[in-house]
């Protein structure tokens, strides 16, 4: 037995009538595959966790001494950035028969523009090193949009349903310890402050693990005759011309239009923004209550370790029972432990200074990481499930250009709530948790069970 195998078999609960739906060689190939599916997302996540633009750019831009106001424009620029581009992106990627080779392109690009921002960590300094790395961010962010449409897709080409939620379970996981060692690390060199070099020394770590990422990934044995994975034609007449000739923002509304189930998640994938967006408010909110418990850089990168690491495994097994239940259930918790904090916040003599003020920023924290890790496997295990092929590509590219769009309007608007006062932010998200709840349970079941 091959240490593949072994491996696979001693961490995965197998579903053995998925498995036996998939063509030979795909069956034969799948403890392979996962092996390096989990490899090469552990060493992605290495590298996310060394340009991390809510953490670690921040403090460079702060050792750099670039002006405050490109600091704000960091997580635009790298979650939107990754986005935007997909749906245009989508006819190029659907010409790539193994999409193996577009998340390397993507992988190399990647490192690339990390490469570049440690160069401008290491000599420059002021408004012209703070604009220099965010062309590199916005480059970075391209590369990210080439992998975030290829990877789903190579996941859902090389392994069964009942084994893609476990697999990103494991991805998480490895990228928790790595946060983890990482964060410790980061506190035992520069305590709660490092330096501009450090911080380059830093990013060139990273750039070398994104060239590990497109190594290992180049190894995936990905099928590309698998007729069970094709996209189905149309055969409409003169369908296959229409397609070509229609422009992508009118093929990507279309979809919107009349694709419902496809239209019921993005609405809900909207929703679950509670979560993602909570975060940084709950550590504004912390600052203004006279908190110190959530400072330096290695506490930041350890809090969000620990919560992949704890979250990863157990959200995969969930997320391949039912992802459309976690993406729900998260929701829901995220809105009740984002009100608990608004109300407690509020309470008279309230001092955030106090120890258990301290433990309730902390652990909330902490919590919505927590819940964040298992939305985010939920949400990407459903989309694996719901199509195959061309379709899932196109789902892929769609969802993630219309999730830019309004990560732009939701990130505005709880902006523009937080001027009359952060828990008027934390409210209105935690608002839209609760309707992610009711959506998501509506959406069509596609997992396993």
């Amino acid at each position: 037995m091959s240490i593949s195998r072994r491996l696979y078999e001693a961490v995965m609960t197998r579903d053995v009538q998925a498995e036996a739906n998939l063509d030979e060689q795909v069956r034969r190939d799948v403890p392979y595959n996962a092996v390096r599916l989990v490899g090469a997302h552990a060493l992605q996540s290495s590298g996310d966790q060394t340009v991390n633009a809510s953490t670690v750019l921040p403090w460079l831009f702060q050792a750099l001494g670039v002006p405050p106001a490109l600091t704000g424009l960091l997580v635009p620029i790298r979650e939107s950035g990754s986005m935007l581009p997909q749906a245009a992106l989508t006819p190029v990627v659907l010409r790539v028969r193994r999409r193996v080779w577009v998340f390397v392109t993507g992988a190399l690009i990647q490192a690339v523009a990390v490469a570049a921002m440690a160069l401008v960590a290491a000599t420059g300094s002021g408004l012209g090193a703070g604009v220099a790395i965010l062309a590199a961010l916005a480059v970075f962010s391209f590369g990210r949009s080439l992998g975030s449409m290829s990877s789903k897709d190579v996941q859902g080409r090389t392994l069964p349903k009942g084994q893609r939620g476990q697999i990103n379970g494991l991805s998480t996981t490895a990228a928790g310890v790595v946060a983890i060692t990482l964060g410790v690390a980061l506190r035992a060199i520069g305590g709660g402050d490092l330096s501009a070099t450090q911080i380059a020394w830093l990013l060139g770590a990273g750039a070398v693990m994104w060239v590990l990422t497109a190594v290992v990934y180049a190894g995936i044995r990905e099928p590309v005759d698998d007729e069970s994975h094709a996209r189905q034609p149309d055969t409409r007449p003169g369908a296959a011309r229409e397609e070509a000739e229609t422009p992508w923002w009118r093929a990507s509304v279309q979809l919107l239009r009349d694709d419902a189930p496809f239209r019921r998640f993005v609405i809900v994938r909207s929703l679950l923004l509670v979560s993602a967006l909570s975060p940084p408010f709950l550590v504004s909110l912390a600052a203004q209550s006279g908190a110190g418990a959530i400072s330096g850089l290695g506490g930041f990168v350890i809090a969000s370790g620990l919560s992949a690491l704890l979250g990863g495994p157990v959200a995969g097994r969930l997320a391949d029972r039912s992802s459309r239940t976690l993406m729900a259930v998260g929701a829901g918790v995220a809105s009740a432990v984002l009100l608990l904090i608004v109300v407690l916040t509020l309470l008279p003599g309230f001092d955030g200074d106090s120890a258990w003020g301290a433990v309730l920023f902390v652990g909330s924290y902490f919590a919505l990481t927590l819940i964040h890790t298992g939305v985010r496997v939920g949400r990407k295990t459903y989309l694996v499930d719901m199509a195959e092929g061309d379709q899932r590509t196109k789902y892929v590219a769609v969802s993630n250009t219309a999730m830019g769009i309004i990560l732009l309007i939701a990130g505005a608007l709880s902006s523009a709530l937080s001027v009359l006062g952060v828990h008027w932010a934390l409210v209105f998200l935690a608002v839209l948790g609760v309707l992610g709840v009711v959506a998501a349970r509506r959406l069509p079941e596609v997992s396993v069970g």
